[in-house]
């Protein structure tokens, strides 16, 4: 008979080798984040073709540019608190199935208003999956590969950024209703990665921390195997009364909360505000062949991407953020001040400011969600989204705007001061994550009084 102490010890469950379960999870997101990156990307040079058709000025390309950006921002705030309660499970499932829906709806407008509503559910849709989707994925994944994983999602988003704006080049040749057949192929990728998403159980991390140990030991054992351990249980479970977003203003979370909306906000107002409109700023730049000056944008978008996994886990996540955010504000910064800068130079700069900022994106997907505890992760990073949400939309909504009334120049300067600012914030206040434990967090939490 083997006695206890002869037992071989249990694996802890952030140190479980790799699984299937693992790619599976990994695969769901990423193709949720693929979806989201072709949903956002597609709508720029739609709207160049739907304009004649739907009557778009200045204001109106600027409210459908940003009408998705609004959605997020609800979609991410109340589903990342409604994630920390009920569970990741259900929105992670089921929200790729309505996105495939409005994504076709979108197609078949009759005018700009009804466009503009259906823009702004699919940004709705979207938020959740911003709230969810790194939750889920990081609370899967082992500790060591927790950077090259979660890294992936940026890159997913990349790639369908820049495939988006691929297939609207591809598609352009196609008529006056080209914009309807752009708009369509974003329910493709939605529908493709939808049965991942169905067979994804609920993180066996959420359950423990909501005092369900017996679940979560059952689907350990049935996705990792009997010889790893199911996460800890906690000694008492969060109260009924769900999420409250005040924790975290916690002082122990207050500076975690305010790194959190203050980076994301910082990266995605320039990234977005530029991305969105790029052919029409090349082309305010006075760039002969905007779209080919685009097409080169989008690509170095998804080389940013994959240049930022590569180096995610040899360099401290604070020094990759501030780095990131200074090399952006230069380059942008030498856009707007170079006299008579050569179309060459023009298009270097610009590639150089996606790269850069697409390598940084990753780190919304891996540093932002190691920021948080979790029962707290997805409120966390919902109202970082929302927050990051807030100037995006407001910043695509006035970037055609101030082009069109002050000038190119004016509006990339806005971007330089942005940049900057947030390597000013990262570097008096972000704090270091990489090589954190999960439970480490969540031992933090299980010491506050409130």
């Amino acid at each position: 008979m083997t006695s206890p102490a002869d037992s071989p010890a249990l694996t802890d469950y952030e140190e479980a080798p790799l699984r299937p379960i693992h790619l599976r999870v990994a695969f769901g997101a990423s193709g949720g984040e693929f979806s989201d990156g072709f949903g956002l990307g597609i709508i720029g040079i739609c709207l160049v073709r739907a304009a004649p058709q739907l009557g778009l000025g200045p204001v109106w390309l600027g409210l459908l540019g940003g009408a998705s950006l609004v959605g997020l921002f609800f979609g991410s705030l109340f589903s990342g608190a409604a994630a920390d309660r009920f569970g990741r499970r259900p929105i992670f499932a089921w929200n790729m199935a309505f996105l495939a829906v409005l994504s076709v709806l979108q197609a078949l407008v009759h005018n700009r208003g009804e466009l503009l509503l259906i823009r702004l559910a699919i940004g709705l849709v979207l938020g959740t999956d911003y709230a969810v989707n790194k939750p889920m994925l990081i609370e899967f994944t082992p500790r060591r590969a927790r950077g090259k994983i979660l890294g992936l999602l940026s890159v997913a988003w990349a790639a369908g950024y820049a495939c988006a704006y691929a297939v609207g080049y591809a598609l352009d040749g196609l008529g006056a209703d080209a914009w309807r057949w752009m708009l369509l192929t974003s329910a493709v990728p939605c529908l493709l990665v939808l049965p991942f998403r169905l067979t994804t159980p609920e993180s066996p991390l959420w359950l423990t921390r909501q005092g369900k140990p017996e679940l979560a030991a059952a689907i350990v054992r049935r996705q990792l195997g009997a010889g790893i351990a199911p996460p800890v249980a906690v000694s008492q479970p969060p109260t009924a009364g769900g999420v409250c977003w005040q924790r975290l203003f916690l002082p122990q979370w207050r500076a975690h909360t305010l790194v959190g909306c203050a980076f994301f906000s910082c990266l995605v107002i320039p990234y977005f505000a530029v991305g969105t409109f790029i052919s029409q700023v090349m082309s305010a730049m006075r760039l002969e062949s905007a779209y080919v000056g685009g097409l080169i944008y989008n690509v170095t978008l998804l080389g940013g991407g994959i240049f930022g996994l590569l180096i995610i886990d040899s360099i401290p996540r604070r020094q990759f953020l501030v780095g990131s955010f200074t090399v952006a504000a230069i380059a942008m910064l030498l856009l707007i001040t170079w006299p008579q800068i050569p179309a060459a130079a023009i298009i270097a700069l610009f590639a150089l400011f996606a790269g850069v900022l697409s390598a940084a994106s990753i780190l919304v997907y891996v540093y932002l969600p190691e920021l948080f505890p979790t029962d707290l992760r997805a409120s966390g990073i919902g109202l970082a989204s929302a927050t990051s949400r807030i100037g995006a939309a407001v910043s695509t909504f006035l970037l055609p705007v101030v082009v069109s009334t002050y000038g190119i120049r004016s509006a990339l300067g806005a971007c330089v001061v942005i940049l900057a600012l947030g390597a000013v914030l990262c570097q008096r206040w972000a704090p270091e994550t990489k090589d954190l434990r999960l439970g480490t967090l969540d031992e933090v939490t299980d010491a506050d009084p409130a």
